[in-house]
């Protein structure tokens, strides 16, 4: 089992959280199985950013990104050098802390169409 701490977010998980993956978990939906609901507007189909976290520690255990993440990220807000889409994160054997942005880019969500 790896431990994962997930930072205090304003709307998403207030108290921040701590929760226990196993190995070769996708991060999104780990989380989303303990009622940490980060945003996913495209399904993991990775066409958008709305699941953008910060990985604080652990970052170097994950597989690296491709260039279609790479890409993505580019354009997700307040991104960070240990800025991943946590629906492509897959936990390896490294506990993480992760730190989820205070805002996304999630046209739907903001009411645009």
């Amino acid at each position: 089992m790896v431990t994962i701490t997930v930072l205090p977010h304003h709307e998403i998980c207030p108290e921040g959280a701590t929760v226990e993956l196993n190995a070769g978990e996708n991060l999104l939906e780990g989380l989303h199985e303990h009622g940490i609901n980060i945003e996913h507007a495209c399904d993991c189909s990775k066409a958008c950013t709305t699941c953008h976290v910060v990985v604080r520690e652990g970052f170097d255990s994950l597989e690296e990104m491709d260039d279609i993440e790479a890409d993505l990220l580019d354009r997700a807000w307040g991104l960070e050098p240990n800025s991943r889409l946590s629906c492509q994160c897959v936990v390896a054997d490294e506990n993480l802390t992760v730190y989820i942005p205070k805002h996304t880019l999630n046209h739907a969500k903001e009411g645009h169409h």
